[in-house]
């Protein structure tokens, strides 16, 4: 099972109709990435974790071809797609199962971490990213945040930015210190929660 949140899809094309021209080529930079995941792991089931699509209306703004692509996943694999604040109805003509929430062997996995302690929780919604700060240098990259008893996965989508985990946001959120998982150009590393900056 590959689970991914926060793709917010066609966010750019939201922008645009605002007014705010931003390149219109985010939903396909985040199904380039989805496909090479696929590829990479051959899961038999895509979870996506919520925001999917950055507003209500923008399933009916993909283009054919990111449609027929997403279509395509599909093919050989469950799709399940666990609604989000930004997409509350989940998409309507696209393949796969929408769900509220899912349990899977001892995990539960939803789009927004609810408050407190909650073991086996697998949430998106935050968009997690951390500033590392080592030998007088800065770089900020998506996180993964885990205290072992809650993960919480970075935005998945091209345009979705991040929130640091030092924002009070994350306060309550772990029973004791996280762990952070930084995403680099072609692995993931352990950082200590001492090493990560405040914004």
């Amino acid at each position: 099972m590959l689970v991914v949140a926060d793709l917010h899809f066609e966010k750019g094309s939201a922008f645009a109709a605002r007014g705010q021209m931003l390149p219109p080529y985010d939903t396909g930079e985040t199904l380039r990435r989805l496909e090479a995941e696929v590829a990479a792991l051959a899961p038999r089931t895509v979870v996506f974790l919520g925001d999917s699509f950055h507003d209500g209306r923008a399933e009916g703004r993909l283009a054919p071809r990111d449609a027929i692509r997403l279509a395509d996943l599909a093919r050989s694999r469950e799709l399940i797609w666990v609604v989000g604040n930004h997409d509350a109805d989940g998409p309507r003509s696209l393949p796969g199962e929408v769900a509220e929430d899912l349990d899977v062997a001892g995990l539960f996995l939803r789009h927004e971490p609810r408050p407190g302690g909650q073991t086996g929780e697998v949430a998106g919604h935050l968009h997690p990213c951390a500033r590392v700060v080592a030998r007088g240098r800065s770089v900020r990259r998506r996180c993964f945040v885990t205290d072992g008893e809650r993960l919480l996965l970075p935005a998945f989508g091209a345009y979705a930015g991040g929130l640091s985990v030092r924002d009070v946001a994350f306060g309550g959120l772990f029973v004791r210190i996280p762990t952070i998982v930084a995403l680099g150009a072609d692995r993931a590393h352990v950082v200590a929660w001492t090493s990560v900056a405040g914004e």
